[in-house]
């Protein structure tokens, strides 16, 4: 019974380390594999039970798990949608095939790295055929409260080519002075005109034409003009007629009083704005604070424009696109704006060794791993997102060459105790003789 149990234990203990150096073999051959995360084989011991002057060797059994919580080390590339993830957490990615089928949602994986590139769709895609999954932006760039217990907000991030996009503007801030000696009653009430130039909805140039006209008195100064706009989108069709009263006391001279709207909604003190409807919709126009410098002033002096100053843009075309740390991708235009269209978020889960492991560096959620939550990259537990990176294989050669002498050896070792046993068994043999 003690020389068969030696016979199964060295024989356990071969198959464990012919394991091993599966193990061993397969981080030795992916050393070069970015993202990839190391196997390990443990050894747990096989007691059987055993009687008083005697022992039976229960042998060896083995495990093998998958360290995904092991990080190697990140290094630049030149490439923007190169993404690695320094920290905790995953990039949501899908397969070619769940997207040909409509179902990404189906195929949701995760991953610390990959090299992506636009593919004659647009899509963000892998030599593997992974395909980045994010959260879309709205038209004004701001990213809508999806739900973070579930994929099924998540969509493959399309970088199109021929994206192009323009900003509507929404205020026009006006800083010019109106002459004093024209509101005196021996002025000749010469009319001021503005013109300025804003965006509509389709980003379509349009203007608003503002006249100032000064009420002359009979006798003394009014410090008083009408203030009319007119939008060339709505026909010329005034939008806005307001009353503007300037100060002339001492310390406040030359800012504004009071606005009397006539046409238009009121004026507002907080913001010092009016706003009027063109034909795009409501636009602030900025006219300065009461009792403040700036905006409009009423001194002795003449007509000037000071500033203007505004939102919008005309229809720009893509010329680039750049991934921030928070996981927002930003595309900018040749007309010099910037504007976020999609959020990768960063998956993380209660136990990460849990993940069921695929192909091509990705993991899958399973019951081990428990359920997965969508963060913020930055946020929570997780870390951040890094553009112009990968993430090197976990493997340490001189570490698994190491381990490789080791299991060569233990190897070696059993199959000399099953030399040894089967001598003594053929010892046995011989006493009958």
């Amino acid at each position: 019974m003690t020389i068969s149990s030696s016979l199964n234990a060295s024989v356990a203990g071969l198959s464990a380390n012919a394991s091993r150096l599966a193990t061993i073999a397969d981080n030795i051959s992916n050393s070069s594999t970015f993202g990839y995360k190391r196997a390990v084989t443990d050894f747990h011991s096989m007691v059987l039970n055993t009687s008083q002057g005697s022992y039976s060797a229960g042998g060896v059994r083995v495990t093998t798990n998958r360290l995904i919580d092991e990080r190697g080390s990140i290094v630049s590339t030149d490439n923007v949608t190169d993404l690695a993830v320094r920290g905790r957490g995953m990039m949501p990615v899908t397969t070619e095939a769940a997207l040909g089928v409509g179902n990404t949602a189906s195929q949701f994986l995760l991953t610390t790295t990959a090299s992506f590139r636009p593919d004659d769709q647009g899509y963000l895609t892998s030599e593997s055929g992974l395909i980045l999954m994010g959260w879309p932006a709205g038209v004004d760039g701001s990213v809508p409260a999806f739900p973070r217990d579930t994929a099924d907000g998540l969509t493959p991030v399309r970088i199109n080519a021929n994206l192009s996009a323009g900003e509507a503007t929404t205020y026009v801030d006006v800083g010019l002075n109106l002459p004093a000696t024209s509101t005196e009653f021996t002025s000749d009430g010469e009319v001021e005109e503005l013109t300025v130039a804003y965006y509509d909805n389709l980003g379509t140039s349009e203007n608003l034409s503002i006249t100032f006209t000064p009420n002359v008195p009979a006798a003394g100064s009014t410090n008083e003009w009408e203030m009319e706009i007119t939008d060339s989108a709505s026909g010329g069709a005034v939008v806005g007629n307001y009353t503007l009263t300037f100060d002339d006391t001492r310390g406040a001279g030359g800012t504004l009083l009071s606005v009397v709207d006539n046409i238009g909604n009121p004026y507002d003190p907080l913001t010092g704005r009016v706003s009027i409807t063109v034909d795009g919709g409501p636009l602030d126009v900025g006219i300065g604070f009461l009792g403040e410098p700036g905006g409009l002033t009423q001194l002795s002096d003449s007509f000037s424009p000071v500033s203007i100053q505004k939102d919008g843009n005309a229809v720009g075309n893509l010329n680039s696109i750049e991934i921030d740390p928070n996981g927002f991708i930003r595309a900018s235009f040749d007309t010099g704006i910037s504007k976020v269209i999609y959020q990768i978020p960063l998956v993380d889960v209660s136990n990460v060794n849990g993940l069921e492991t695929l192909d091509q560096q990705t993991y899958r959620a399973t019951p081990e791993s428990g359920s997965y939550f969508l963060w913020d990259a930055g946020d929570g537990p997780t870390g951040d997102l890094l553009s112009y990176a990968l993430e090197e294989s976990a493997t340490d050669v001189a570490g698994e060459l190491t381990e490789l002498i080791q299991t060569q050896r233990a190897y070696s070792s059993n199959a000399k105790v099953i030399q040894t046993v089967d001598e003594m068994l053929q010892e046995t043999t011989n006493i009958k003789r």
